[in-house]
């Protein structure tokens, strides 16, 4: 492999990773943000209280996009082997 070839695969394992994180990241997110509203709303100052329905939403969120994160991770797996038995 030259130069610009591992730059390529560089690229699209950096993408690939961006991309099986996002649906975790986004959930967490929005679930932060929902439950910061709330303890802002209602002035409950509590700094343990998001932890749970966090947690919650990202394995929910895990369960839902396992089977779109684990093809990412196949596709991109494929393209390093086929770049591999290339030569």
């Amino acid at each position: 492999m030259n130069g610009p070839e591992v730059m390529d695969v560089a690229r699209d394992a950096i993408v690939t990773l961006v991309l099986v994180a996002a649906p975790l990241m986004l959930v967490g997110l929005l679930v932060g943000v929902a439950i910061s509203l709330l303890q802002a709303l209602t002035q409950i100052q509590e700094a343990t209280l998001v932890f749970v329905p966090k947690i919650l939403a990202m394995f929910l969120a895990l369960l839902a996009a396992l089977p779109f994160m684990a093809d990412l991770m196949h596709s991109n797996f494929l393209r390093i082997a086929a770049h591999i038995a290339g030569g």
